[in-house]
């Protein structure tokens, strides 16, 4: 794609409201063989669970220092896409969510192709998703999300609630309807300062991710406006809000971070990377916390990639890093530390992957949870905008948290926005 294109598209992104702050990278060094010593820089969103390994890494390659930046969701995205289109400025290696590894995936001549040798370690719409029309590999995949509800056990039983895990699983498995009717009820009785959920933003991506269509088709049109997934999604999502069920929080805010801290809610749509979130929020709470199954059973949220853009001055190094982060070995070693679920699926079935438990959520049996919700997982195809209209849509559900629009208001400015992202 032309460089006037990508900053035609980096341009249009800022006028949709998100706001760049700058990763920055910086390398050292010429080409990085033999013995020189060289930094590489990791551009992440959130907490991917790498720092032991950096520290692994770095000790069997004493002439690699890893320098690892990271930056709220959005303004990760719009960086490395600013970044593309600039020439200059992006990591040697940079995370991609499953959200945007679409856009990364038309741009795939600005990445290094890392070759076709790993796929029949993956998820076959794991390994697809990354994959340019030519048939280039952009992103090695990380982890996937499967869905399941973390909740806090303590304040489910200070409102009198089934607190079991068994029950709570029951209470709310037929589907989000019951979900609800089980937060009004917790309502009536929550702790002072307690509501049901974070925040209608979350719900909604939890919600949409168990429909067989998302907000494309696989002809890359958008098809949020006349979906009735999308639109039973947002329904459900509106009667939580109106039903004052809501803390009113934007994921991954400072406001949100916060919310874990001072017991602001008692559930959270939970796939397996929300675990890593949690337990870097909630420090105090290990132990109160627990998982339950999700309302209806399968879907997924996020997972990521990791890719290598071409301008990097270290590419071959960043190469072999990146597929180290990636194996299997480290990728089992990053979900029983921090909860990531592997997107290798001969991991599912390890002693050490199914077996596991996790004492901060009170020994819930998170590897057969998570690895049982994988296997049943079918995966949305993912648009080239998918991560800008998720971010629309949360706005659109915070202005109606908000008390801003009504939510026929704020439906039709959404579907408005939303197909501005289109042109």
């Amino acid at each position: 794609m032309h460089p006037n294109r990508l900053l035609r598209l980096a341009a249009a992104t800022l006028a949709a409201g998100v706001l760049l702050t700058a990763c920055g990278t910086g390398t050292e060094g010429g080409s990085g063989g033999g013995n020189e010593k060289i930094t590489l820089n990791v551009n992440l969103f959130g907490n991917f669970g790498y720092q032991d390994l950096y520290a692994e890494y770095q000790k069997s390659h004493p002439n690699i220092t890893i320098q690892e930046r990271t930056a709220a969701y959005n303004d990760h995205h719009r960086d490395l896409i600013t970044h593309l289109a600039t020439g200059s400025g992006a990591g040697d290696i940079e995370g991609v969510d499953t959200g945007f590894i679409a856009q990364m995936r038309e741009r795939g001549n600005l990445f290094v192709d890392l070759g076709k040798d790993r796929q029949s370690e993956y998820l076959d719409w794991k390994w697809a998703a990354s994959l340019t029309k030519d048939g280039k590999q952009v992103g090695y995949g990380t982890d996937v999300g499967g869905l399941a509800i973390c909740y806090r056990r303590d304040l489910f039983e200070k409102a009198g609630m089934p607190f079991d895990r068994d029950q709570v699983s029951a209470a709310w498995g037929s589907g989000w309807d019951q979900y609800i009717e089980f937060g009004k009820r917790y309502a009536a009785k929550a702790p002072a300062g307690s509501a049901f959920f974070d925040g209608g933003g979350q719900l909604f991506n939890a919600i949409i991710g168990q429909a067989p269509v998302g907000y494309y088709n696989e002809d890359n049109a958008i098809v949020v406006g006349t979906s009735p997934d999308v639109r039973k999604a947002w329904d459900l999502t509106v009667k939580a809000i109106q039903s004052n069920l809501s803390a009113k929080l934007i994921g991954s805010s400072q406001e949100w971070n916060n919310g874990f801290a001072k017991d602001q809610f008692a559930t959270i749509a939970c796939p397996a990377w929300m675990m890593t979130k949690i337990k870097d929020q909630a420090k105090h709470a290990a132990g109160k916390w627990d998982v339950a199954s999700v309302p209806g059973g399968g879907g997924n949220w996020g997972g990521s990639y990791l890719t290598v853009p071409k301008q990097g001055k270290h590419v071959e190094e960043a190469k072999k890093l990146a597929a180290w982060l990636t194996a299997p070995e480290q990728q089992a070693k990053v979900f029983t530390a921090r909860g990531n679920l592997p997107s290798i699926p001969a991991l599912y079935d390890k002693p050490d992957i199914a077996q596991y438990k996790d004492a901060f959520f009170n020994n819930a049996p998170v590897g057969q949870l998570f690895t049982t919700a994988a296997k049943q997982l079918k995966p949305q195809y993912q648009g080239p905008r998918a991560g800008d209209v998720q971010t629309t849509i949360r706005d659109a559900l915070v202005r109606i948290e908000q008390g801003k629009q009504s939510s026929d208001e704020s439906w039709k400015q959404m579907v408005s926005d939303v197909e501005r992202l289109a042109k």
